[in-house]
């Protein structure tokens, strides 16, 4: 169990890495979702998502046991998102047509969250670009989902969606507000996805392009109250007026 828990909860170089590991296959299993998407269901791939639920499932029980607070485990929204994850993988057991459930094993990227320190630690480029690199993640995250979402409930009663690029090319045209028409959704649930996209897509992508193109700020706490974002040629904290010390190479 110790070892279990240092390599789940751990600070050691071993520790890291596994945890780098799992969200590598978080990746690795989206691209799974994404291709079989592309291919007419046959037996191996109903196999392939019987291991990958094996694995996801064996990975929330040990989480479940080394939580120390098991009741505010459950209660966490990513929890669900696995549990419906894990069903998903295991729903071509019992016949169970419920392939839009995978995307929501993209939640579990946002559990890379629990490596930020690790990842400021470790990359230059994530210290100074985090705000964009989340930003991005979010985005992505709702991409992925919504359109696990609409090719699964458009699939087989709409005949423009054939694939999950199909599905992919509606909400990326409806987020960005290009709105080509070439693809239309059918049906009450169809338009009310559309609604979502048009809603919380337009807000993130919003958020990004925010990040992207306002003056970058700095990470660098401050001594006195704590704040911990800083404009980059700061003297100054502005939340407090503390004199604020920030690593400079000198270049604007």
């Amino acid at each position: 169990m110790e070892r279990l828990r240092e390599l789940y909860h751990g600070d050691s170089r071993e520790a890291h890495r596994f945890r780098y590991g799992l969200v590598a296959f978080d990746l690795a299993t989206i691209g799974f979702i994404v291709v079989t998407s592309f291919l007419p269901r046959a037996s191996w791939i109903e196999i392939a998502d019987l291991f990958l639920g094996l694995f996801i499932i064996t990975d929330f029980l040990i989480r479940v046991w080394l939580e120390k607070e098991r009741w505010k485990f459950f209660t966490r929204p990513s929890t669900w998102a696995d549990m419906a994850a894990i069903f998903s993988f295991l729903a071509p057991i019992t016949g169970e047509g419920l392939g839009f459930l995978r995307a929501m094993r993209t939640l579990r990227l946002l559990h890379s969250y629990q490596l930020l320190a690790r990842l400021r630690q470790d990359s230059k480029y994530f210290r100074k670009q985090e705000e964009v690199v989340l930003a991005t993640v979010n985005l992505f995250v709702f991409l992925f989902i919504v359109t696990g979402m609409i090719y699964a409930s458009q699939e087989a009663i709409n005949p423009q969606i054939n694939n999950y690029a199909d599905a992919l090319y509606f909400t990326v045209t409806t987020l960005t507000t290009t709105g080509f028409g070439d693809i239309t959704l059918m049906g009450t649930t169809g338009r009310m996805l559309a609604v979502a996209v048009m809603i919380f897509g337009v807000t993130l992508f919003l958020r990004l392009a925010q990040v992207m193109f306002r003056p970058s700020k700095v990470r660098t706490e401050c001594q006195r109250c704590g704040l911990g974002l800083h404009d980059a040629d700061a003297i100054h904290c502005k939340h407090c007026g503390a004199i604020i010390h920030i690593d400079t190479e000198g270049l604007t």
